[in-house]
């Protein structure tokens, strides 16, 4: 049965979820999303209330997983080269998340450098350990991503019980409930065309 999974994106730099260069990309982060979601599920990503944004019941972006693949395969599919970051150069190149790749005797995980490797290796590390806990990324070919330029969620959506797909804190919401699934699709397709529409939150600051 197709589900939608709601989480909170508390950082919204481009990095996870990666909506450029095509694709809609979770390499990172939310390991337990990533591990449980099937092919034909959406996953839904709305604002953070922290740091007094007030963004909590606004849409950063809907993605329905369209493949899934492992790290390995991520790494190595010409399809997602332009994935990997280029720290110094354009905002949507240095926030690349086609990051790990297997060391030459594969007995451990290497990273680019990129929004998850820090100056010290015991942070690096904290990164790595957990997003490669889960050996699986999310591609979506048929996505909404509209960062912190996103609209407000419809009523319905937001605080009505059970048809509320809105996650407030740390962890993730299922929905399996058909008919809230049809209803936030068909109004998700009212709002344009699939794609990348909108700055990350954090670019939108950075702007001003």
């Amino acid at each position: 049965m197709t589900k939608l999974l709601s989480y909170v994106v508390r950082y919204d730099s481009g990095f996870a979820p990666n909506p450029f260069y095509g694709y809609c990309t979770l390499a990172t982060c939310k390991p337990s999303v990533r591990k449980g979601a099937s092919v034909g599920d959406w996953i839904v990503g709305t604002g953070s209330a922290a740091r007094g944004e007030r963004r909590g019941d606004h849409l950063v972006h809907a993605m329905r997983v369209t493949e899934a693949v492992n790290f390995r395969s991520y790494w190595v599919d010409d399809r997602f080269d332009r994935k990997r970051p280029m720290r110094q150069g354009s905002r949507h190149q240095s926030c690349g998340d086609n990051i790990y790749y297997r060391s030459e005797d594969d007995t451990h995980w290497l990273q680019l450098p990129s929004f998850h490797a820090h100056p010290t290796e015991v942070t690096r590390q904290k990164h790595i350990r957990r997003d490669t806990s889960v050996d699986r990324v999310l591609v979506s070919s048929d996505f909404f991503y509209f960062g912190g330029e996103g609209p407000r969620l419809l009523n319905e959506f937001r605080t009505n019980g059970a048809r509320s797909i809105v996650k407030s804190g740390a962890g993730w919401k299922c929905i399996d409930d058909p008919e809230v699934l049809h209803d936030f699709v068909a109004w998700l397709r009212t709002l344009g065309d699939p794609g990348y529409s909108g700055r990350p939150r954090d670019w939108v600051l950075e702007d001003g």
